[in-house]
């Protein structure tokens, strides 16, 4: 088949973010005619196993793409600690990887720059975000606050409470952060009382 024949069976995906390896064979285009057209610089290889047209342009900012790709790569996954931090504006800690956390039985396959949480309850605290053409799941900042203190120093965690108790645009909801403390056995409540006292 000749790279034309390919590129028409691609069409759909000419404005989609990414995508894979699998959802073209589906359309009838082999690996080989994807690596093919990737070297003729017609696609550009996105992460292992997923490609975009190389003319896509994303509608999310810059700064986020990656982000949103990856977490749209690994299924079941949520941005969370850093990454999800550096979301709510709740450090001033730069994201150098990206941080997502996963279900603690699955094993996602590993992408470039990326540290994957595995985390016994990814339900608690996920929302839905939209970053440009991407939807992503993300904890709400309430769980990335009990999360700091879990996974993180005590010096971005205690900055990251801080900086949530002085918002304010979103007003802090203690109940809420509360309630995720006890869920997830983080005591948290002296470093509350000491800004709220």
């Amino acid at each position: 088949m000749s790279r034309s024949k390919y590129l028409k069976l691609l069409a759909p995906f000419r404005k989609v973010p990414f995508f894979t390896i699998g959802q073209a064979a589906k359309r009838g285009v082999p690996r080989h005619a994807l690596a093919y057209l990737e070297k003729k610089g017609e696609l550009e290889r996105v992460y292992p196993g997923a490609y975009r047209f190389h003319e896509y342009e994303p509608e999310v900012e810059f700064q986020w793409e990656n982000l949103a790709l990856i977490a749209m790569s690994v299924p079941k996954s949520v941005v969370c600690l850093i990454s999800a931090l550096v979301y709510y504006d709740l450090t001033d800690q730069i994201m150098r990887e990206l941080w997502i956390a996963v279900p603690h039985s699955s094993h996602p396959s590993k992408r470039p720059n990326t540290r994957v949480i595995r985390m016994r309850n990814t339900s608690l605290g996920k929302i839905s975000v939209r970053l440009g053409e991407y939807c992503i799941h993300i904890f709400d900042r309430e769980r990335c606050i009990i999360d700091a203190f879990r996974y993180l120093s005590k010096e971005i965690a205690i900055k990251a409470l801080k900086r949530y108790l002085e918002d304010n645009q979103a007003k802090p909801d203690l109940k809420k952060l509360s309630l995720y403390a006890q869920k997830l056995r983080v005591n948290i409540t002296p470093y509350i009382l000491s800004y709220t006292t």
